[in-house]
């Protein structure tokens, strides 16, 4: 249910809130990314090992981001 909450949100997003979603979505990321790496290294783990355990959830943020590029891309053409 939430799911469905949550397309029907996107849809009747504007293009700035779109913008802001994305924006936060794509720091969420780069923090995600950049504390996995620092916590690899304290820890003496191989910068690829730890890229490999954040591999799945960086493919959905990704697929995210590029829906949401997608939708924005619409509604910023209407």
């Amino acid at each position: 249910m939430a799911d469905t909450q949550e397309l029907t949100a996107l849809e009747q997003a504007t293009p700035e809130e779109l913008t802001e979603i994305i924006t936060e979505l794509e720091q969420y990321r780069a923090r995600l990314v950049a504390d996995t790496l620092a916590t690899a290294q304290r820890a003496k783990v191989m910068k690829s090992q730890a890229m490999s355990v954040l591999e799945l959830q960086l493919t959905q943020i990704d697929a995210q981001l590029q829906a949401l590029r997608q939708r924005q891309a619409v509604v910023s053409g209407q």
